[in-house]
């Protein structure tokens, strides 16, 4: 399925959701890799949720020799440098990502019904475009990421999404962003008066079980009606 810009794969948990969540994929992956991890939730309670997993643009990483793959901006040096960003392409895709909250919105799903997610650089993305979008957002899912731009950030937030909730989740042993990139952003997030809730885990960059079960535990204290 698309929308005007972008493809994406869908799986619902009932007829007629009432909540969306907009799932972004890692550097060089594809958003149908995340569709099995939905019935790994424990969501008893919860009204039908549609999850989106869009399907980044193709583009050129610099750090991978100019090598194309899918992206939703590019890479440089590496995620643990945060003084060369590719900001025009985190403009880019935060474009494209609210495109897809519209969308949903049209489909009849208020905004505070609509949370976003990512993992990696889809983290990086759930995380500047949930903070800077203009409407009241559900929450907002950050995994094995960080926040880019992060020292224009400060200033590009927009002050609704304040009080939204965050779950954010690392590994200790993270090989390509590193933990401490991601517990700078908690940091931030917490100094600048954010709701996070903050996990480590004894992983890489990946995803654990133990990680799906607090996740699948917060959602439902967000979602369960």
């Amino acid at each position: 399925m698309n929308n005007t810009y972008l493809q994406y794969s869908q799986t619902d948990t009932g007829d007629n959701p009432e909540t969306s969540i907009i799932w972004m994929h890692g550097l060089g992956d594809h958003g149908s890799s995340f569709i099995p991890l939905v019935r790994e939730f424990d969501l008893t309670g919860c009204p039908p949720i549609r999850f989106i997993f869009p399907h980044a643009p193709e583009r050129p990483i610099t750090a991978n020799a100019g090598y194309p793959m899918r992206a939703w901006f590019d890479i440089y040096n590496g995620f643990d440098d945060a003084d060369m960003e590719d900001s025009e392409g985190v403009a880019e895709s935060q474009r494209l990502i609210t495109g897809l909250i519209e969308q949903e919105k049209k489909r009849g799903v208020p905004s505070d019904r609509i949370l976003l997610a990512g993992f990696s650089q889809g983290c990086a993305m759930a995380l500047y475009t949930g903070l800077c979008y203009p409407e009241k957002l559900a929450g907002i899912i950050g995994l094995s990421g960080y926040m880019p731009l992060i020292y224009s950030f400060p200033d590009d937030r927009n002050p609704v999404n304040q009080n939204t909730p965050i779950f954010m989740a690392h590994g200790t042993q993270d090989e390509v962003v590193p933990f401490s990139r991601g517990e700078d952003t908690m940091k931030l997030l917490t100094s600048l008066g954010y709701n996070v809730n903050w996990n480590a885990y004894q992983m890489s960059h990946t995803m654990s079980m133990t990680e799906v079960i607090d996740l699948g535990a917060w959602l439902r204290q967000l979602l369960a009606t």
